[in-house]
């Protein structure tokens, strides 16, 4: 029997969210958008590095995430680039998010958006802010790999 590929294209990155954020859960979401957004996504004109996920009234909100207006639109046909999108996630979902965000003071961190089957997806990450120590410790982490990857490489 033959396998179904996911056919996953990754649209937007937000690379920033791993570098300010300790990751320790994801998620994946489906979004509720508008027609001219979904061809802007397809594009892939959208920018998640300012946007976050708040939780209100048992819904899942992606606020303040860029998705440029449609190019070929009229203005009065187009979306507004930062309106505000529901999240579409399962209530047990979202029921847990509340918990682990309210009690242990996390945040929710869009990670990256992309197609899935035709569907545009985003992955939704439960994070903990880094402190500035934390940061350089990556950064010496990551240039210390770097520098022994160059060592072997020479010998």
């Amino acid at each position: 029997m033959a396998q179904k590929s996911e056919g996953i294209k990754i649209v937007s990155d937000n690379r920033q969210a791993r570098f300010l954020y300790e990751i320790l859960d994801t998620y994946e979401a489906g979004i509720e958008l508008k027609g001219t957004e979904v061809k802007s996504i397809r594009e892939g004109k959208v920018n998640l590095r300012d946007g976050y996920v708040l939780i209100r009234n048992g819904e899942a909100w992606l606020i303040n995430a860029h998705i440029s207006p449609y190019g070929t639109a009229s203005e009065y046909f187009n979306h507004d680039p930062r309106r505000t999108r529901r999240l579409l996630m399962h209530k047990q979902e979202i029921r847990k998010l509340i918990g682990k965000v309210e009690q242990q003071g996390l945040t929710l961190v869009p990670l990256k958006m992309y197609l899935k089957r035709g569907w545009v997806k985003i992955e939704v990450a439960l994070g903990k802010g880094k402190k500035l120590h934390d940061k350089r410790e990556d950064e010496r982490r990551r240039e210390d790999k770097r520098e022994m990857e160059r060592a072997m490489k020479r010998y």
